[in-house]
């Protein structure tokens, strides 16, 4: 179910969560000359370029190789929400490029490969956006993104009496029915959950009063949230 949505309420651009995501994945697959290929790998983005890092042995690294101007790839990178819900893909991501060999990486056990970016998409449940390579040069990662998995976790796990408090800031409407809340996204602008009836589900997004540039911000915007549900203040929310 698509979440309520206002012009005027903050969120990262699809450029931006796109580079978040990038910048929090550890695994990805890279579809090349017909096959697929799944690395464990962290990703690092320079201007239009992805570096990765494959096994030197790799069919992969092999293909790369023999690739004389590099090998035409399609990158694809998933999101999925760290906190066990329903329908837990919150988006996915896929890169068109070219993927050369860098470099052997010091182990000498494996490559660092680029991936010049030509352009992508981003899907969401919600909808989907095309990016050029320079929508992705220009954009930066969320500063929470490689905070977020953790910071949901501990939420969800330790603070059960935090999310029934701020289920207050909700219209009562969309309580109907006693759905089970769980945190399912955050990023600086605010807070995700994920109301889940037994027939389907609704995510509404809880706005920080001000961005948060760190994880010390975060904890600040969370108090400033629960207290103003304590205190029956309204809060902004999409």
């Amino acid at each position: 179910m698509t979440p309520s949505t206002a012009d005027t309420e903050p969120e990262p651009t699809t450029a931006e969560r796109a580079r978040s995501l990038l910048s929090a994945t550890s695994s990805l697959t890279v579809r090349a000359l017909g096959e697929r290929h799944d690395l464990e790998t962290p990703v690092s983005v320079h201007g239009t370029r992805l570096r990765l890092r494959a096994p030197l042995d790799a069919p992969l690294t092999t293909a790369a190789v023999g690739a004389v101007g590099g090998l035409a790839v399609v990158v694809d990178v998933t999101d999925v929400s760290p906190v066990a819900v329903r329908d837990r893909i919150r988006a996915r991501l896929t890169l068109a490029g070219r993927l050369h060999l860098a470099h052997l990486a010091d182990d000498g056990l494996s490559v660092h490969l680029r991936v010049d970016v030509a352009h992508a998409v981003l899907a969401t449940p919600y909808g989907t956006g095309a990016l050029t390579a320079a929508d992705l040069a220009a954009a930066a990662p969320d500063p929470l993104a490689r905070h977020e998995a953790a910071l949901l976790t501990h939420l969800a796990d330790e603070h059960a009496d935090a999310l029934a408090l701020l289920t207050r800031l909700l219209d009562p409407g969309l309580l109907s029915g006693h759905p089970d809340v769980r945190p399912l996204a955050l990023d600086r602008y605010g807070l995700v959950l994920r109301l889940d009836h037994p027939h389907g589900h609704r995510d509404v997004r809880l706005v920080f009063p001000e961005p948060a540039g760190d994880t010390e911000d975060f904890g600040h915007r969370m108090h400033a949230l629960l207290g103003a549900a304590e205190h029956g203040l309204p809060a902004r929310r999409n």
